[in-house]
């Protein structure tokens, strides 16, 4: 390990110590990660004339993340999104989950997931850090004692990879996505930001966000953003909808996303998964954010790499059961650059 790479204390949880951990990229792209949550508290991106750009939401004090984050650059699971009733079977078994949403539904592996507790550094460089934990059988409701562990580098220089790997002793199931809130040139908006996904299709939702098992083409709605546009030019229409991706597989990954802020600082998302769920940040609460910068609706959005919201429930969608024996693993990329 390397002295400049060593952990920051960043507060106190349950007692506990909370660390920060800061990575680095030769082109000068910086990560700072907690090990709550696995949250990417920071990362910021060296513009053209060498200023550095802040591209994710985040609080300076720890404080804030337990009591007010709505999951600002944390990892979520063991089953990111939504599972309706938190219920679902499994080898003909009733799986109930813990309800955290509205207190009829599970969201994100529910209110103690691994996005509200302390991982272990497993491993650290200049460049990336492991963060480590295990859920024990029936944590939060689901079987299986699980081993998970995430890794986070700075590679290419301006891409933040995202590596997620998990095994299991029981059948259950497994879904991790990276939320990260986006917002790429600091304005308090970002439906101005111009938004490709590349989906054909999407999951509609009931009035809980929960699948109603359809997968519909997003031809002339408002859910097609398969050419670059406006995320503000939909009018009223507010997104938080898993969009089912449509690009083939190459090299483990497909083209997923791309994002251009006004100051020609844009992003394209790689994937492992088979899905993307795009929030626009419409229920952000009022909050003072990083260096005293006011968050309200739409100042950050996610583009949350997933298996789709409600999998166990639904038999058409692409499966989530894991297995001893088998292994999880998602990758997912961020990558950088100025047009």
């Amino acid at each position: 390990m390397r002295d400049d790479a060593n952990p920051e204390p960043f507060g106190t949880f349950h007692g506990e110590p909370v660390f920060q951990v800061t990575i680095r990229s030769p082109a000068g792209a910086v990560a700072r990660i907690l090990n709550w949550g696995a949250v990417i508290r920071d990362l910021q991106i060296p513009l053209t004339d060498g200023a550095l750009q802040r591209v994710v939401l985040g609080f300076d004090e720890f404080g804030d993340y337990p009591a007010r984050s709505p999951y600002f650059g944390a990892l979520v699971g063991r089953y990111a999104n939504r599972i309706a009733a938190g219920r679902f079977q499994l080898d003909g078994k009733t799986v109930q989950l813990d309800l955290n949403e509205h207190g009829i539904q599970t969201l994100h592996g529910g209110s103690g997931g691994v996005s509200q507790r302390l991982w272990t550094i497993a491993a650290l460089t200049r460049s990336s850090v492991t963060l480590a934990m295990n859920l024990p059988d029936g944590d939060q409701g689901f079987p299986g004692s699980m081993d998970v562990q995430c890794t986070y580098s700075l590679v290419d220089d301006l891409t933040l990879r995202v590596e997620v790997e998990a095994v299991t002793d029981a059948p259950t199931v497994a879904n991790f996505a990276q939320h990260s809130y986006f917002n790429l040139d600091g304005s308090s908006d970002i439906r101005n930001h111009k938004l490709r996904i590349l989906a054909d299709a999407y999951t509609p939702v009931d009035g809980n966000l929960i699948p109603t098992g359809e997968i519909a083409a997003v031809g002339e709605t408002a859910y097609d953003f398969r050419l670059p546009r406006r995320i503000g030019t939909s009018g009223s229409t507010l997104y938080d909808h898993n969009f089912v991706l449509s690009e083939p597989i190459s090299d483990g990954m497909r083209f997923a996303a791309s994002l251009v802020a006004g100051n020609g600082l844009a992003m394209q998302v790689h994937t492992s998964e088979p899905g993307l769920q795009f929030y626009d940040g419409a229920k952000i609460a009022a909050v003072t954010g990083h260096g005293g910068t006011q968050y309200g609706p739409h100042a950050g959005l996610c583009l949350e790499a997933q298996h789709f919201p409600d999998s166990p429930n639904q038999p058409q969608f692409p499966g989530t059961a894991l297995r001893p024996g088998e292994t999880y693993r998602q990758r997912t990329e961020f990558r950088f650059h100025n047009v």
